[in-house]
């Protein structure tokens, strides 16, 4: 597996290099959030604010009004925890094209709860207008920028930064609203979203050495969730529909396949996998995939349970995990 390092950082530079609209906020975290690089380039496009959100998300829905296109950047609990009423009114009420690009998703930081977002989708989701995309890999976060320009409106990004692995071909680059087919079989139907796409792929040989067909869909692109090959998809699922992500079960992937399959009569049972109602905790990334139901063992016991069979499939058949340094050169740091 190829893995880069500060992808985002390096894409970002090169991306905006002839876009003089585009300018960045920075909440006093510009080189853990990866725009260090754009900083450097670009001074006079870029603002750091300090550990003020709510006025950072003012300001930003202001310089939009006034024909610029403001890209967020910071960790994404801070994002909408702290200054959910600023992107609400100032941001996504008045539709402005502000980017949100939030850093450390889910159960990616060792911080703890206040440095977990695990349920960003589900309120974000909630604001009308705002569009919400997870990149998966190395090629989403290199092609991804063009998309979230094009949207006509807010958008909230969920970003990985440090080391991140090329999950997709290079030549395959994301596109907006529509799911990556990365594997077909009509046993069971998987959707998974972010590093859990990661985790699904260290189980999808063995799944397929003991005979169990997956239909593996990766969703990007979280809200709108119009996609028509969900419901193809869902709907063509014999023993049943597994949702996989970084998030809490509540209000994210999971459910918004659950509304296309209730909304259109899609009678298959629907496993959601991704962090139970619960506050996760301080550890790492390894230990809290495998505490919270979140690893590639758990999508195992998953499909055994909807084909009603134990596939005898253990920790040591599955791909090696990959495991990160807490503190690395590619990393700011450990939070």
């Amino acid at each position: 597996m190829e893995i880069l390092t500060k992808v985002y950082a390096k894409t970002f530079k090169n991306w905006a290099a002839d876009k003089p609209e585009v300018v960045v906020y920075s909440a006093d975290l510009t080189s853990s959030v990866e725009v260090d690089l754009f900083q450097k380039a670009y001074p006079d496009r870029f603002f750091s604010m300090g550990l003020t959100e709510q006025h950072m998300h003012s300001m930003a829905g202001g310089m939009a009004r006034e024909g610029f296109f403001p890209y967020i950047h910071t960790f994404a609990v801070f994002i909408y925890r702290r200054s959910y009423d600023q992107i609400c009114n100032s941001i996504a009420y008045p539709n402005m094209p502000v980017r949100l690009v939030g850093f450390l998703p889910g159960i990616l930081t060792p911080g703890g709860i206040t440095h977990q977002a695990i349920e960003d989708v589900a309120l974000m989701r909630a604001l009308p207008n705002m569009t919400i995309i997870e990149v998966g890999d190395v090629t989403e976060i290199e092609s991804v920028l063009d998309s979230v320009q094009a949207v006509n409106g807010p958008v909230y990004l969920r970003m990985l930064r440090g080391e991140v692995p090329r999950l997709f071909d290079a030549s395959e680059p994301f596109q907006f609203n529509t799911a990556r087919q990365l594997s077909t079989g009509k046993d069971i139907t998987l959707f998974s979203s972010g590093i859990s796409t990661e985790e699904s792929l260290r189980a999808a040989s063995v799944l397929k050495e003991r005979g169990v067909e997956i239909n593996h869909l990766h969703i990007s692109t979280l809200k709108p969730f119009s996609d028509p090959a969900v419901l193809e998809a869902a709907s063509a699922a014999r023993k049943g529909v597994i949702t996989f992500e970084n998030h809490t079960i509540v209000g994210g992937l999971g459910s918004a396949v659950a509304e296309v399959m209730a909304e259109n009569g899609v009678g298959r049972k629907l496993t959601r996998l991704g962090i139970p109602d619960t506050f996760a905790h301080g550890a790492s990334r390894p230990y809290l995939m495998k505490h919270l139901g979140l690893d590639a063992l758990a999508l195992v016991r998953a499909v055994e349970k909807l084909i009603g069979e134990n596939l005898n499939i253990h920790e040591e058949d599955l791909q090696a995990v990959r495991l990160q340094a807490v503190h690395s050169t590619s990393k700011a740091e450990a939070l």
